[in-house]
């Protein structure tokens, strides 16, 4: 079973210029990131364990949680999806089903981790990650899973080794070889540089599509930087959640100190923000609604427009 999202994505990945990839949590950040022009979009497990479990990323979020979210990204958008599977959930025998899983749910890809169960932030001490030959069994598992089901399904290979227990640098690139040569993975993921020059050394040393996480490396390059550094992803892991919980927290911050007052600042200061008052329901779909009663439901049904009113209108 072929998968045009996939085929997509492949092509992306592939491209001369690197694709500029936003993380986020829900049906809604994928859509916003579509509107705003971007080709593919990323389900951060991270993220979505923050946001709808209010956990923080140490494998407290389930399978079934995650593709339902996953699934939620692909049906709403018509860009490509890539989801984190972790670490698959458990072994390699975990690992199949979870890649068949997320195959299901409509994703054109995932990136599955190194470290072990439970796992945890990348970016949190503490990190471990499994012995070489049982992730190259995991990758195995999943190239299985995909050639019955989409051949086309892009496996990345996440290597945390950098800043694990007993990893470095040569243990990264030893794993980065593995995981291509004998795991089969399409592309490597290497969590955890510091530097610029970490990330030259890497890729120096690795051969095919490769990117790195940037949290670390502060300020982040620019996308022509990273291009010259041979990175086929932009990875944003932030760039959709984080702004999204500051202003949050700083508004309910506000609204504690100076009551009702902040919230009327807030609604005049965003008035005309094309997400205030209700225009949300813009990007998500609601004249689409409208639009669908009037093409299916009897027209006495649509009787109840003109009998009521609203804050959100379709004709505005």
């Amino acid at each position: 079973m072929s998968n045009a999202k996939s085929q997509k994505l492949r092509q992306l990945i592939d491209a001369e210029e690197p694709l500029i990839l936003p993380y986020g949590a829900c049906a809604l950040h994928a859509r916003m990131a579509e509107r705003m022009g971007f080709k593919a979009v990323a389900l951060s497990g991270g993220w979505a364990s923050v946001f709808f479990m209010g956990h923080p990323d140490a494998s407290l979020i389930s399978l079934p949680e995650l593709t339902t979210i996953a699934r939620a990204m692909a049906l709403r958008t018509d860009i490509p999806v890539i989801a984190d599977a972790d670490q698959g959930f458990g072994n390699a025998v975990n690992t199949y089903y979870a890649i068949r899983a997320f195959i299901n749910a409509g994703v054109a890809g995932v990136h599955l981790e190194d470290q072990p169960y439970p796992k945890r932030c990348g970016f949190v001490e503490g990190k471990e990650v499994i012995p070489m030959k049982e992730m190259v069994g995991k990758l195995c598992a999943a190239q299985e899973a995909r050639k019955e089901m989409n051949p086309d399904f892009v496996i990345i290979a996440r290597v945390d080794s950098l800043t694990a227990v007993g990893g470095g640098m040569d243990e990264t690139i030893r794993r980065c070889k593995a995981y291509r040569k004998d795991g089969g993975a399409d592309v490597l993921y290497i969590e955890g540089p510091s530097t610029t020059e970490e990330m030259r050394h890497i890729r120096a040393a690795v051969e095919g599509p490769l990117f790195c996480s940037l949290n670390a490396v502060i300020p982040h390059p620019s996308v022509e930087e990273l291009r010259d550094l041979g990175q086929c992803i932009v990875q944003l892991a932030e760039m959709i959640c984080e702004p999204g919980i500051i202003a949050s927290w700083d508004l309910l911050e506000r609204y504690q100190a100076r009551g009702m007052a902040a919230w009327n600042e807030f609604m005049e200061q965003t008035h005309d923000h094309p997400l205030a008052r209700l225009r949300h329901f813009d990007l998500v779909g609601f004249p689409e609604i409208r639009e669908l009663e009037e093409k299916y439901l009897p027209k006495k049904n649509l009787d109840k427009y003109a009998q009521s009113s609203g804050l959100y209108k379709f004709d505005r």
